[in-house]
């Protein structure tokens, strides 16, 4: 199953764009984009979905891809937008994954939608950098456009909104040159279909222009509106050693500050290569705990 382009109304009158990969009467798992990207990165694990039984269902946040763009959304936001596309869906339980910048949405979910959420899954997240969590550890261009955001919010939004946006916009794998993947990464990223997937995915980031990016990149800067230690839900997360992307130590500092949390760190994985290589060990796990909940709330 591959439905790429399909969108609903919000209650606010916005258009929330979604995709769905895998298998249409599998296990639902809603899977949060990293960034820059749209819900076009969710054919990056669809076979895996696909095996696994899970019904992948990818949103794409405001500003992003088919979603509207809304300037005063808030991390915090995203729960009541993905709780309105799974009415809207008739999904009463579900669960959740976030990669790399998809992972503050889906710990605001993990707060606000426990009593519906069967799992969440974190995968090489991003952590508060607000409060230095690994901010040290990163690559050079994360930690100028993190401070760029936080503190020179002006210049900011000159050398984004007018150089970096339109470059990648005409080359979006540039991105991958300014992530500067590990040695582990490589091999990953340079798969064709691989790169193909992400150029496509980047390209759809930015179909209603910069913004979305722009309005995100700042909201990842600064407090997120909630603590770590607020999300007593149990939280699964991966993380590899090798992610030039977000640090080891950005992994464990989550994994010590959630109250609940079963982390998994893994020897020689960088950020790509645990995102698609390992797809099917995290769809084996929300897939599980989903079918679970469900046999216990049958008792």
């Amino acid at each position: 199953m591959s439905l790429t382009a399909r969108s609903m109304s919000l209650n606010d009158g916005r258009t929330l764009g979604y995709a769905e990969y895998g298998d249409s009467a599998g296990v639902p798992v809603f899977y949060f984009h990293g960034f820059p990207a749209s819900r076009l990165e969710g054919r990056l694990p669809a076979d895996a979905a696909a095996e696994k039984g899970v019904r992948l269902i990818a949103p794409d946040r405001p500003g992003f891809g088919l979603s509207d763009f809304a300037s005063e959304r808030t991390i915090l936001d995203w729960p009541a937008d993905v709780e309105q596309l799974a009415d809207y869906l008739g999904l009463e339980n579900f669960a959740i994954l976030g990669v790399s910048g998809g992972g503050p949405y889906a710990l605001a979910c993990a707060l606000r939608l426990a009593g519906r959420i069967s799992a969440t899954a974190l995968v090489a997240p991003l952590g508060p950098v607000a409060e230095g969590a690994g901010r040290a550890e990163m690559n050079l261009f994360a930690r100028m456009s993190f401070s760029l955001a936080r503190n020179h919010p002006s210049l900011y939004t000159i050398l984004y909104g007018k150089v970096l946006i339109p470059l990648l916009r005409r080359r979006p794998t540039t991105i991958l040159s300014l992530l500067q993947p590990s040695a582990a990464d490589k091999p990953v990223v340079e798969r064709p279909e691989v790169c193909a997937q992400m150029e496509v995915s980047i390209l759809e980031a930015f179909r209603r222009g910069g913004r979305g990016a722009l309005h995100e990149l700042g909201l990842y800067a600064r407090p997120w509106g909630f603590a770590l230690h607020d999300v007593t839900a149990p939280v699964h997360l991966w993380q590899g050693d090798q992610d030039g992307t977000v640090p080891l130590s950005m992994g464990k500092y989550i994994a010590e500050k959630l109250p609940d949390c079963r982390a998994r760190f893994l020897s020689g994985e960088g950020h790509f290569s645990l995102a698609i290589d390992h797809a099917c060990d995290f769809f084996q796990v929300l897939r599980d705990s989903f079918r679970a909940c469900k046999e216990s709330r049958q008792r």
